[in-house]
């Protein structure tokens, strides 16, 4: 029997009930402020073109750039015509430069979906029903990759850390020693915690004790504000999607395989258990698409390609290097604004907590659906919690992209100026 420590689970994921009312008490803080109060709410955007709007700081969607939605607006146009298709193989090549992989075994995927697509991609394609899967559980999300996996038929052992902290070393060497696995799956930023899974030991020790384990990453509240050097790292697959830090409009999963996945999909005993989620089916599409080849499986929304395009040519204008350290320059301002407040993370120990996100713990007296409402009026909107464990005990600020990237917006000093202010209508008084 495993020790306690270890904590393995395959039954104590929440039902789909239980996440539903989750993310429904999540949306229940969302409120948006009454269109009259809109033009006070958005005087930080006089340099924006949009219109005015509550600034939207929660952990994805995140606000966008300008330009970015501007090419979302692009005329119709055939998704197998040279214009398009050279497009969508620009945005191939540039997904390999912002997960820096030069390896060309390696493949992106674009797929129109969500970022939970990229769960089912994994399942379905890199698992066969009976093969053996370790989740490491950080909390909401990596709990549902682990649902889903069971669903393909995958035989799942979780080791979950308790809220705020994540999986150990020692612990996931014992469980990788103990049995083989096909496939292990890191959370790296958990978007219901705040907490930041470290990837470079971790692979290393799954390269050393278990080097036939596919590691592969839900990388969707990371990419593009934590670093993630595919190649270096021995990573064999990152899933992820638009509307987070890589600064794009939600609809598109967006994911890297590498030259070892491509081959367990291809080494496959039976086929894989999803149509249109099979890798066999587009992976002819995205090899022709990257070198410039009409080719048609099903079809892809270019509006949101080409948003995507002028996302990632963005992105790519400044050394990666750069993009990191910027988001963790204003996430330290911004957590030490919020200890300045006496207020506590969920993600207690420095190590553990993400650039891109941050999630607070409320002071005894204050409600989240009391504070929630208040930030709104003020134009500012947070998330809720969503981890079941302690979904009503704290909110979320996200911080990633053009809120960090463009500090003329004046996202965040607006935001930590509302929270201060609202934690005060509320009643509290910082230490």
């Amino acid at each position: 029997m495993a020790p306690p420590s270890r904590n393995y689970n395959s039954t104590a994921s929440p039902s789909v009930v239980d996440r539903l009312s989750l993310v429904s008490g999540h949306l229940a803080g969302r409120n948006q402020t009454n269109i009259s109060n809109l033009s006070a709410v958005n005087q930080s955007r006089t340099m924006s073109s949009q219109p005015p709007h509550p600034t939207l700081l929660i952990p994805g969607p995140i606000e966008f750039d300008d330009a970015v939605l501007k090419a979302m607006s692009h005329y119709s146009e055939s998704h197998v015509g040279p214009a398009f298709v050279s497009t969508f193989g620009d945005v191939l090549s540039m997904l390999r430069k912002l997960f820096q992989t030069s390896d060309p075994a390696s493949q992106p995927f674009v797929l129109s979906g969500s970022g939970t697509l990229g769960w089912d991609l994994v399942a379905s394609n890199l698992v066969e029903a009976g093969e053996n899967v370790l989740v490491l559980g950080s909390g909401y999300f990596s709990d549902g990759f682990a649902d889903c996996l069971k669903v393909y038929g995958a035989n799942v052992d979780e080791i979950k850390a308790a809220p705020g902290s994540r999986p150990q070393l020692p612990e996931i060497e014992k469980a990788l020693k103990e049995k083989k696995y096909k496939v292990l799956t890191v959370t790296h930023v958990d978007t219901s915690t705040g907490v930041l899974s470290e990837l470079k030991n971790l692979s290393a020790l799954v390269q050393k004790v278990s080097p036939e384990t596919l590691v592969i990453v839900d990388g969707v509240c990371s990419v593009a504000s934590e670093e993630i050097a595919f190649d270096d790292w021995k990573l064999d697959g990152v899933v992820t999607a638009s509307q987070k830090a890589i600064g794009c409009p939600a609809g598109l999963s967006v994911s890297m395989f590498s030259g070892k996945a491509i081959k367990a999909l291809e080494s496959r005993k039976t086929p894989p258990a999803s149509y249109f989620a099979s890798m066999k089916n587009w992976l002819p599409i995205m090899r022709n698409y990257e070198a410039k080849k009409p080719s048609y499986f099903a079809t892809p929304s270019p509006q949101l390609v080409h948003a995507l395009h002028e996302a990632l040519t963005q992105i790519l204008q400044k050394p990666l290097a750069e993009r990191f350290s910027k988001h963790k320059e204003v996430s330290d301002k911004i957590k030490q604004r919020i200890s300045a407040l006496g207020l506590k993370q969920v993600a207690g120990e420095s190590a553990d907590q993400a650039h891109g996100m941050t999630a607070i713990y409320l002071p005894e007296n204050v409600k989240g659906t009391d504070l929630l409402p208040i930030l709104a009026k003020k134009g500012v909107v947070f998330a809720g919690g969503i981890h079941k464990e302690i979904a009503t005990k704290y909110i979320r600020f996200g911080h990633m992209g053009a809120s960090i990237l463009q500090p003329e917006r004046g996202d965040v000093e607006k935001a930590l100026t509302a929270l201060e202010e609202g934690l005060a209508e509320c009643g509290y008084k910082k230490p």
